[in-house]
Order: structure tokens, then C-alpha cells, then sequence
């Protein structure tokens, strides 16, 4: 366990700095085009290097030419199946790398791979998966999980609805694909790669190719999105590497936008059997679900019945998770993975059985609101869903003003969906901070800002804590060889993770400058405070920074800071509802959304504006879940068939609706010397759900299938007609 350094706890509420609406620090450069992402960079002498992947989707390499390959012009170096293990000779999925070459350009590189002249042995592949549980292909043991007596809870209840829902596959389509560039400096190895895990990506670096970590720097100064998929090394970077090795030259690998949409991971597909009984006033006797997660040829298990299990108080719940291997693309991270697939099927659930027990959907919620952890009882160290259910009345209450605008075969309605997921982050994570004689102020870690204003909030941090105007501090980050560790930017951990570190760092350096100043002008130190850009005497003195740190010369002052623990036997999530206006033509099946009101508890809000845009970019991109995105495969035989953006329906801006942004901004009194938490993930957890929801409301109709495009909007609409003619015959 790292521990904490002892820090005041700030007051809630807008500080000078933190709490504040402050523009990216790197906004503008951004926009401008003047900084370098991996995607932009030449170094020279580089190589290129493209990759031979699979055309099917499970087949045996019967022959291939690498000799004929290795002499084709301007190749470099060649890499056959199984010189990697990265490098398959039976590959199980389409896209899945076989080769490699390294050439004088990329053209001639990609060129080179038709010299390999490949024969494939096609075999047929597994691509069912129910089969694939039948057949016991998983790649992990089934995850059970239960509390209680389901079987009793749900004989029971009053009422009891079971449902089927169903989830597609995403692909996370980054502006800036997958790629890294690699240079040998003797035995030590560089690379240049957008990762949202730097020390991960050095570790496995390392482990891969025999060499000691420190003999791997990773640099990352942007990324061009990540979402979840950059995460790991990846097959690109160690063909990077070892092609650099072989050539003594730098060596760029990167996927196209096509193979960033075979072989980049994906969200994977659901299967999700549920069942729920309550008694008539609302209260749950029972929750059930089997989740059939569709992984592909690898991956791991998202807790997809989390939602169920965590959400609401219910003293009886059983769930099994069936992880299936099939042959398709390996499945990877998704902004929070499985928590936006089981909430689509748990809040569905909840509607439909509100529906039955005719019962207001956000009162059933209420009733049924968990004050202690459901999983082992223990306390939250802060929970304020509460209130999030209290701001959303004004946006719930609006739906008969909604549905009164339903006009002809455009039907309006209102729905909601309630959100948790973790995001509390943890140790280890460590930053330095470094004042000179001018009184600026350098935040040092080998952290990553993947694109969500990082940068921006730890300068907020430090300068709060310094006293100094945001412009007087410099965040630097991005390189593993000229920081100190930093924890991965996944599972909304950045903030809350590297946070604290930064405030224990500059709380450090304070300390020092308040020491320095005491001795100078001959007052307690106790009495010192740093505020805008001054050491401030409670008797009345003040002295600009630099009077206090030009005393240094050419000597600097250096603030230590690591992340402690999390609080001990509590629970750390965030909380969150959110409120979907709809309007569905019937006659059609077109949906569009006009409004979202998105409402959530993520602890202490560091920078306003940059978390208000953390909000909308989830919403949008849980839109494109919600409506049009989905990966298609060839049932028969497996090919990935969207590999364009023609092909794979992002949102663009004439889909965005109106979003309406509500943040608590209430710190977490447990949690670290912030009392913040993540909120990369909580805005996309409950967005299908609400939608669905709000469709339910305008039409009666029962949409268990993602995406909720016209062609199932069509299906639950005559189904709905037929249960309504069955009923009235």
C-alpha cells in the first residue's frame, strides 16, 4: 500500500481554479494541427510495414513464399507465421495476422504481401453462440453468481416478467487508428505508439521480447481516441519491433481504417435471458439472468449481470455469464464494458414489469433504491443517486407535454434508465512537481491524456494547490523514461487515480515554498498560505512568488506526490440517471431522439466545461450503440463485412440531440484528498436503455434488440399489434 500525503480537504464547491470551466491547455495547438501523434510521425530512415492477414475466418496455411516476398523491391525484412506468436499459421478469425514485411515505403510494402503468395486450407467455422455453449467452447469457466433463493422469490411475486434482449457488436472506429513506430538504440528499445496505458504497454513489451522493462520506453504525447482498444501493446507494435531489430532502422507499423475494423477489438455481442418478479407495490422478490457474451477467438469476460447484481436491493438474484469462443474477431474494452449491455437488459426489464404492475418507472426505482452495497452490505463511500432521481423529476415530468406532440404517425414518448459503474480508481500512481526561481510551476508524470482533457485538469490540480493562475502550470507526460508511474486511462480511473497524486505533489512543493518564506521574512510558517501567485501572511503580508523562489537561482524546488488507498470496507461507484425524449414513426420505424437529459453523481467535478463535454461525447456515441452501429458478419462464413465508415454508421452531428447536462458536483468525503471520480464511462451506461425506454412509451411497443433501427422498430411494432388483437379477441 502507497501512502497519501495528509492534505486539507478542500471545500465543496467552485475553488479558484478547480470547479471552474477552464479550455483544454492544449486546445488550440490541437486544432491547429501543431502537435505530433504517433500517426504523424516520420522519423528518419523509417521503414513500413504491412501485415498478411487471414481471408477467413478459420483456416490452416497450406503454403506461403517468404523468400519470393523478402526479394520483392524495397523489402527489408519478412516475418513468417509462427517468428511471432503473434503470427498465426491456423489462423481463427478474418483479419487475424499470419505475416509481415518491412519496406522502403508502404506502398511497396503492402505490394510485397501479394509475393507471399498464400494457399489457405478453409475449415468451417464456429460462429453460433448458443453452439458454442453447447459445445463448451468458452474461454473462461461460466461466472456464476448468487444471493438468496431466486426459485422463492420469484413463486413469490406478484408479477413476473421474463424477456429476452439481445446486443450487437460495436467497433470502437478512433479518428487516429492503431499504429506505433519502433527504433532500436542498441539493446534498449523505443516506442512511439497512442496507448491508453503506457507501463502496460512497456511491460508487455518487454516481456515479449526478452528485455528488462527499463530497457522500454514508451512515448505517447496524444492519441487520437481510444475508447477501451488501446489498452495493450497490440500484435502491430511487437511486428514493429521486431522488424526494426531485424533492419537496424525504425520500423512504423499501423493499421488501415479496414483492418482497424477487423483485428482492433470490438464490444461484443449479448445474449441476455432474464427474468424479474415483484410483488404489486413495486418491491423485487427476484432477479435472474443468463448472459451468453459472444468474446470471439480471445478476450475476457465483462461483467455484463453486474448491473444486476449491484444496482437495486433485491435479496434474491442469480446470474451465470457463459464467456463463448467463436471465430470472429477477439472482442476488447468498450467504454465500460458489459455494464452498457447489461443495463440495456435490466432497465428494459424494469419498464416492462412497471408496465404490468402499472406502476410510475421512476417511482419503482425509488422503491427499490439500495443504501448499501447489494453484493456484501458494505457502505458506499458516497452515493448521491438520490438525488439524481430528484433532478430528473422536472425532465421526467415533461412527458405528457411530450406525448401531447405526437402528431399523425410521428408518436413521442419519454423513458429513463439508471446508471452505475465504478470509478474510483487506485494506487499506484505518482507525479512530480517542479518550481523554478520564476515561479512557474512543471506537473511531471508518465501519464497519458487519451483525448478527454487530462492535461487540463491535473494543471487545474496543481495550480489550485499552488495558488498560481492556470496559465503559470505546464503538465509534461507521455514518456515512460521521463516521469514516474502513472496508472492506466481505462475504467474511468484517470482523474481519481492521478488526481491525488498531483495534489500531494504540489502540496509538497507548497510546503517547501511556505518553509523557504518563513525563514525569508521571518513569520510562522502556520500563518503562510499561496494565493494567486503570492505567499500571503494572515497578519496582512503578501509577497509575489517569484520575491520567495528567485531566493533559489539555479536550484528547484521538488514536490513529491503518490496516490493511497482507497477507503477501507466501502464500496466506491458513481451514480447516474438519464431521460430520453423520443419521436418514432410508426409507419416507418424511424426513431429520432430530440433530447437527453443526462444526470450523474461522479463525486467532485475538477473542470466543468471539459466534464460537460465528457457527457455529450458518451451520449453521442451511446446514440450510435443505440441506433446504427453494429459490426456485420457473413453468417456462413464469417467475413467481416463493415470495414468501411460507409459500411459502419457512426453518429454524425445531425444526429446529436439536444443534451442537457447535470452534474452533482458533490465531493466524495472518503475518497483521497479530491473526492473525485471517473466519468469517462457513466455517460454511455444508460443511454440505449432510456431510448428504448422512451419508445416503449410513445408506441406500447417492446424493443429488446440493438440497434434500434427501423427493421426492429417494425418487428416490435406488429408484434405489439398482434398481442393487442389477441387480447381484444
Amino acid at each position: 500500500m502507497v501512502e497519501e500525503d495528509a492534505l486539507d480537504r478542500w471545500p465543496a464547491g467552485p475553488l479558484e481554479t478547480v470547479g471552474r470551466p477552464a479550455e483544454r491547455v492544449d486546445g488550440l495547438a490541437r486544432a491547429r494541427g501543431e502537435v505530433t501523434y504517433t500517426a504523424d510521425l516520420r522519423l528518419p530512415g523509417m521503414l513500413h510495414a504491412a501485415v498478411l492477414r487471414s481471408p477467413h475466418a478459420r483456416a490452416r496455411l497450406a503454403r506461403i513464399d517468404v523468400d519470393a516476398a523478402a526479394k520483392a523491391p524495397g523489402v527489408r525484412a519478412v516475418l513468417g507465421p509462427g517468428e511471432l506468436d503473434v503470427l498465426a499459421r491456423e489462423p481463427g478469425y478474418h483479419g487475424q495476422p499470419v505475416a509481415a514485411v518491412a519496406a522502403e515505403t508502404s506502398g511497396r510494402a503492402r505490394a510485397a504481401l501479394a509475393a507471399l503468395a498464400p494457399e489457405w486450407e478453409e475449415l468451417e467455422p464456429l460462429l453460433d453462440p448458443d453452439e458454442a455453449v453447447r459445445r463448451g467452447s468458452l474461454i473462461v469457466e461460466p461466472k456464476r453468481y448468487r444471493r438468496g433463493d431466486v426459485d422463492r422469490g420469484l413463486a413469490e411475486a406478484d408479477v413476473v416478467v421474463e424477456a429476452e434482449y439481445r446486443t450487437q457488436s460495436l467497433l470502437h472506429n478512433a479518428l487516429e487508428t492503431h499504429g506505433s513506430v519502433c527504433v532500436w538504440e542498441g539493446s534498449r528499445l523505443t516506442v512511439y505508439t497512442g496507448t491508453q496505458y503506457i507501463w502496460g504497454v512497456r511491460d508487455e513489451v518487454a516481456e515479449a521480447l526478452g528485455l528488462a522493462p527499463d530497457d522500454v520506453r514508451v512515448v505517447c504525447r496524444y492519441v487520437g481516441g481510444g475508447f477501451g482498444a488501446k489498452n495493450e501493446a497490440g500484435s502491430f507494435t511487437l511486428v514493429a519491433a521486431e522488424l526494426a531489430r531485424r533492419t537496424g532502422r525504425p520500423v512504423r507499423c499501423a493499421l488501415t481504417r479496414r483492418e482497424e475494423n477487423l483485428d482492433s477489438g470490438n464490444r461484443n455481442p449479448t445474449i441476455q435471458r432474464l427474468a424479474v418478479g415483484a410483488r404489486s407495490d413495486g418491491t423485487l422478490t427476484g432477479l435472474r439472468g443468463e448472459y451468453v457474451c459472444s468474446l470471439g477467438w480471445d478476450g475476457w469476460l465483462p461483467s455484463t449481470a453486474g448491473p444486476m447484481q449491484m444496482l437495486y436491493a433485491c435479496e434474491n438474484v442469480e446470474t451465470v455469464e457463459y464467456g463463448v469462443k467463436v471465430n470472429t474477431p477477439p472482442m476488447n474494452a468498450f467504454r465500460a464494458p458489459g455494464f452498457v449491455e447489461g443495463t440495456f437488459g435490466l432497465e428494459c426489464l424494469l419498464d416492462e414489469l412497471a408496465a404490468r404492475l402499472e406502476v410510475d418507472p421512476l417511482e419503482l426505482r425509488r422503491r427499490n433504491y439500495s443504501h448499501s452495497d447489494p453484493l456484501d452490505g458494505r457502505p458506499f463511500s458516497s452515493k448521491n443517486l438520490a438525488e439524481c432521481y430528484r433532478r430528473a423529476e422536472p425532465h421526467w415530468a415533461r412527458r405528457d407535454e411530450v406525448r401531447a406532440r405526437s402528431d399523425g404517425a410521428w408518436q413521442r414518448g419519454v423513458g429513463l434508465a439508471s446508471q452505475v459503474w465504478y470509478g474510483g480508481g487506485g494506487p499506484p500512481s505518482y507525479a512530480w512537481v517542479r518550481v523554478g526561481s520564476d515561479g512557474n510551476a512543471v506537473v511531471v508524470t508518465a501519464m497519458q491524456d487519451i483525448g478527454t482533457g487530462t492535461r487540463t485538469a491535473m494543471a487545474q490540480i496543481a495550480a489550485e494547490e499552488l495558488g498560481l493562475p492556470l496559465e503559470r502550470v505546464r503538465v509534461e507526460l507521455g514518456d515512460s523514461a521521463r516521469g514516474p508511474y502513472a496508472v492506466v486511462s481505462g475504467g474511468s480511473s484517470t482523474v481519481p487515480s492521478m488526481g491525488p497524486a498531483v495534489r500531494a505533489a504540489a502540496g509538497d512543493a507548497a510546503r517547501q515554498i511556505r518553509e523557504i518564506a518563513s525563514q525569508r521574512f521571518q513569520v510562522e510558517e502556520r500563518v503562510l498560505a499561496l494565493q494567486e501567485g503570492h505567499v500571503v501572511s494572515a497578519d496582512g503580508g503578501s509577497w509575489p512568488l517569484e520575491d520567495v523562489t528567485g531566493l533559489l537561482g539555479d536550484a528547484q524546488i521538488l514536490g513529491t506526490g503518490a496516490r493511497g488507498p482507497n477507503p477501507t470496507g466501502m464500496r466506491v461507484l458513481t451514480f447516474g440517471i438519464q431521460v430520453a425524449d423520443v419521436a418514432v414513426d410508426v409507419e416507418t420505424g424511424e426513431v429520432r431522439v430530440e433530447r437527453i437529459a443526462a444526470i450523474h453523481d461522479v463525486g467532485r467535478v475538477i473542470n466543468p466545461l471539459g466534464a460537460a463535454s465528457q457527457v455529450e461525447g458518451g451520449v453521442i456515441q451511446g446514440l450510435g450503440h443505440t441506433l446504427s452501429e453494429q459490426r456485420l458478419l457473413d453468417p456462413a462464413s464469417g467475413e467481416v463485412l463493415t470495414q468501411t465508415l460507409d459500411a459502419y454508421r457512426v453518429p454524425t452531428i445531425a444526429d446529436v440531440p439536444e443534451i442537457v447536462v447535470d452534474l452533482l458536483d458533490v465531493p466524495d468525503e472518503h475518497l483521497t484528498n479530491l473526492g473525485a471520480k471517473g466519468l469517462g464511462e457513466p455517460p454511455i451506461v444508460p443511454t440505449a436503455a432510456a431510448v428504448a425506454n422512451a419508445i416503449r412509451d410513445a408506441t406500447g411497443a417492446d424493443v429488446r434488440s440493438l440497434p434500434l433501427n427501423r427493421e426492429e422498430v417494425l418487428r416490435a411494432l406488429r408484434d405489439r399489434e398482434r398481442a393487442v388483437a389477441g387480447q381484444a379477441g
